[in-house]
């Protein structure tokens, strides 16, 4: 490479260095070099400098050349401002040969074809991070440095992108081909967390709103690196959201267990966001910590791993993660505590779906057996202050189909080569003009009301979550932990917990409002079936929801409250007597409704049958007097008007309350109760004793214990958990390989305990001795369709062979007609004699081809729509009790 200074008299070459062509090329965009190499000879370009200088660059040369430059410099130069600025300059000139390339073949060929070029820059971003990583020079606030270290990491984020590939799969695959991916995930984040520190530290100083310098004020500086930290953590979250890279990470026991990511999600959550900051960045901030709480997410709901799990294997991690857990609480609180109908409107400065993000994670939380108990300490009060809201306002935020305003993320469009130029021009000696540097967003929004939806989904999620409570999975101290606490809260004073909403007046008993508005968030909540909710988590709130009424009705709340005004303070649940509805004859807290365990008790003989598990006291069948059973049967007969999409009325199970006193509009629904069928009352039975985290029925948890004999590590063999999943789905309900991953260890963290605390030993023996009788076939499974000859429904269904039949839904609707295909041997590896199932070509379908079919397979398709396509023929796996036999005509 050589360049000629040229006199006007004439004109000699002379040899000039490769860092006197970085500084005097970066200035020019891809566009600029275009046109010169347009004009080139023998691919050297010539053009005058600011100075008048006329450079003659061999541009070949210097492509070949300029990655091993700028990584000799970052090693062999003292790593100050000037050094990082130069390191500026040639990322920036680096990123212009990236966009020139798809312009320009040669270019191409020989800085992106060349494979020792392309290793040079891949070598050149991981050691640049790992650079940036490991600073740890405590600077000032509104320091030149802050600004160049944190536009260095996101200009190296976004040039790997530039040489590989703008599809994240593609990017993805080079990064996990690398001998040292592991060292560059750990500088990645550990990069994004200085760049977040140099954030905090200006944040901090910005309530002084002093200039660095005269032109560049402290607005400009801040929301600049507020810029360059969303950028570099965007990225992180791209890499994050695909699936090979994230394994990756999780696979990584030591950056696990060592905190980086938490520490990171720690250090952006603490960002405060105070009043008097502009809107810009506000959302900004706002923005962050959707991306952070989207980073969790994603490494929470990996199926192969579970993260979580790996971060209990470490005290201080475990004690890191609640810290973090604690700081989405109190972000749910901020949000709760917002009036939606006045959020903020301004859709030009999107700030992000902290508080979607934030409920999702803490869904997670509440179903973890090593949150749970924490989650309910820590955020009961919050959620007893929500159904303690004046009804009008419940309904307004919480059983509403349309929110006044909603939440709205954005994506960054990050370029480097305006970031470069705003860093070099602004931060200089001889500033002379600044200006505003102002990225693209690109909004994502969601429809208004399945954000609504998904809102209240997660909200009914922490109650089912929290209330349920599995012998084999939770620890003792759990049973009935959740409802006690928010009985306990509800004798508080909770209006400061949500201090821009309204609440029931102080005459107004708080249980009979949080009673009514649970009420209505369950008309409401049953009409997400089953596109946000399933029909566990609705059946759990029902039990919740009569347990609490039932509390309420004996007088529990004034009871606690009269010993509160003696004692002057007021008293623990854990400390103080349970309430007779919780009581056993013997004494002990019953399972009943706060447990509904799928293994029955195997000291209380025949319990799966017993009836009335909360007392009855004379009053209305609306309070539960009955338990599970006569809510779902007293409760059909119920109008409510909690809701104003709910198309599933009638569950309810009491009236709105007016003054406090209950409505006598139900005595003949008390009489009804004494025609029910008790056959009808073993089955319901059952199915409120069906526990949320029990996904499996007594056959599936049979066939994966005796698996798991031979293959204990199941859990980390994801392709055992694949094929299980696909085994298991075909004896019940389906199950998934993260379902499965998840019941695996919750039941490895259950036998952990029990070996540490000799007081579980006891339940343990009881689940033993369930599996046990499961396995011989002592305990049969019970049915929900109640008793059936076997024998003869088999020869009613062989004879069906051929025959027309009508298909069945699982509410009792016309699915279709169709042809029995095959109703004996194996199907796609399904066999249809244990299944209870066979197959039926379906003929007329009367419901929509994209509904999702009772047994999917990836061979046959998991819709009727993918049957046909798969197939060539819409045939389907059906329950043969859901086939009626028609006619001929």
């Amino acid at each position: 490479m050589r360049i000629a200074k040229e006199e006007p008299s004439s004109s000699a070459a002379q040899e000039i260095g490769m860092i006197q062509a970085v500084k005097e090329m970066h200035r020019l965009s891809s566009l600029d070099l275009t046109k010169l190499l347009r004009d080139s000879e023998n691919f050297t370009i010539h053009f005058l400098t600011e100075k008048g200088l006329s450079l003659k660059i061999d541009m070949e040369k210097l492509l070949r050349s300029l990655p091993l430059h700028l990584i000799t410099v970052l090693i062999s130069s003292d790593r100050d401002e000037a050094t990082f600025r130069y390191l500026l300059c040639g990322i920036r000139l680096l990123h212009s040969f990236c966009d020139l390339a798809s312009r320009n073949s040669k270019v191409d060929q020989i800085f992106l074809d060349d494979v020792k070029v392309l290793e040079q820059l891949i070598d050149l971003v991981f050691y640049m991070l790992i650079v940036l990583s490991d600073y740890r020079q405590e600077d000032c606030a509104f320091s030149h440095m802050n600004i160049v270290r944190s536009t260095l990491v996101a200009c190296n984020f976004y040039l790997l992108t530039g040489f590989t590939s703008t599809q994240w799969q593609d990017i993805v695959h080079i990064l996990l081909a690398h001998p040292k991916v592991e060292i560059f995930i750990d500088a990645a984040i550990g990069s994004v967390r200085m760049v977040v520190r140099c954030l905090e530290i200006t944040l901090v100083a910005y309530d002084k709103d002093f200039s660095m310098e005269p032109n560049l004020t402290v607005e400009r500086v801040v929301y600049y690196l507020c810029q360059q930290c969303e950028a570099s953590l965007q990225y992180l979250q791209s890499l994050c959201q695909q699936k090979l890279f994230k394994e990756r990470l999780l696979k990584n026991k030591k950056l696990c267990e060592n905190g980086s990511i938490l520490f990171l999600a720690q250090s952006i959550l603490k960002l405060h966001i105070q009043v008097s900051f502009p809107i810009r960045i506000k959302a900004a901030i706002s923005r962050l910590k959707a991306k952070i709480l989207s980073i969790l997410l994603s490494l929470c709901e990996a199926e192969s791993i579970s993260y979580l799990d790996e971060v209990a294997r470490s005290s201080q991690s475990l004690d890191l993660a609640k810290s973090v857990a604690l700081e989405v609480f109190d972000l749910l609180k901020t949000a709760f505590a917002r009036d939606p109908r006045h959020l903020n409107t301004d859709r030009s400065h999107p700030m992000g779906f902290v508080q979607l993000n934030a409920m999702r994670l803490a869904d997670i939380f509440s179903d973890d057996s090593n949150f749970r108990s924490y989650m309910i300490l820590c955020f009961t009060k919050v959620l007893t202050a929500v159904i303690s809201l004046s009804h009008g306002d419940f309904l307004s935020f919480w059983c509403s189909s349309s929110l006044p305003e909603t939440e709205e993320d954005a994506s960054l469009e990050y370029d480097i080569f305006a970031a470069v130029g705003w860093v070099l021009d602004n931060t200089s000696f001889d500033i002379r003009n600044t200006t505003n540097l102002e990225f693209n967003l690109i909004p994502n929004s969601m429809p208004k009301a399945s954000y609504a939806h998904h809102r209240t989904s997660l909200f009914v999620k922490f109650f089912a979550n929290l209330h349920c409570f599995v012998p084999s999975i939770c620890v003792e101290q759990e049973r009935n932990l959740f409802i006690l606490k928010v009985m306990e809260c509800l004798q508080m004073d909770l209006s400061s917990f949500l201090p821009g909403c309204s609440f029931a007046p102080d005459d107004a008993p708080k249980a009979a409002t949080a009673s009514k508005n649970l009420c209505s968030l369950l008309s409401h909540a049953e009409s997400l079936i089953p596109n946000f909710l399933n029909a566990e988590d609705i059946q759990i709130l029902r039990v919740f929801c009569g347990e609490l009424q039932s509390l309420c009705t004996t007088g529990f709340v004034e009871k606690c409250a009269q010993e509160a005004q003696s004692a002057g303070k007021c008293p623990s649940p854990l400390t103080r007597k349970e309430p007779t509805s919780f009581i056993k004859k013997d004494g002990n807290l019953k399972e009943g409704m706060s447990e509904n365990s799928a293994f029955p008790d195997t000291n209380q003989g025949n319990d799966l049958n017993r009836k009335n598990q909360v007392e009855d006291k004379g009053v209305s069948s609306k309070t539960v007097s009955g338990g599970a059973r006569d809510m779902d049967k007293d409760a059909q007969n119920i109008e409510t008007s909690g809701s104003d999409t709910s198309s599933a009325k009638g569950k309810n199970i009491m009236d709105h309350t007016d003054n406090g006193e209950l409505s006598k509009s139900n005595e003949p629904l008390k009489k009804a109760r004494v025609e029910e069928n008790p056959d009808d009352e073993k089955v319901e039975t059952v199915q409120r004793r069906k526990r949320k985290r029990n996904i499996m029925n007594d056959k599936q948890v049979s066939l994966i214990e005796t698996a798991l004999l031979d293959e204990p590590d199941m859990h980390r063999n994801s392709a055992s958990l694949q094929s299980w999943a696909d085994k298991l789905s075909s004896h019940g309900s389906e199950v998934t390989p993260s379902q499965l991953k998840n019941w695996l260890n919750n039941r490895k963290a259950r036998l952990a305990r029990t070996a540490k605390d000799p007081g579980d030993a006891s339940h343990a023996k009881k689940d033993l001795l369930c599996l046990t009788r499961i396995a011989s076939a002592d305990t049969p499974e019970p049915s929900l369709s109640g008793s059936v000859n076997v024998g003869s429904q088999e020869s009613g269904i062989r004879k069906l062979t051929g025959k027309s039949v009508m298909l069945i839904g699982g509410q009792g609707e016309d699915v279709g007609n169709g042809k029995v295909f095959q109703v004996r041997g194996n199907w796609y590896g399904k066999s249809l004699d244990e299944t209870g199932t066979c197959v039926v070509e379906v003929t007329e379908l009367k419901v929509d081809k994209a509904l999702r079919l009772p047994y999917p397979s990836e061979a046959t398709g998991t819709s009727f729509a993918e049957a046909e396509s798969k197939l060539g023929v819409m045939r389907v796996l059906w329950d043969s009790q859901r086939l009626q036999a028609l006619q001929p005509k």
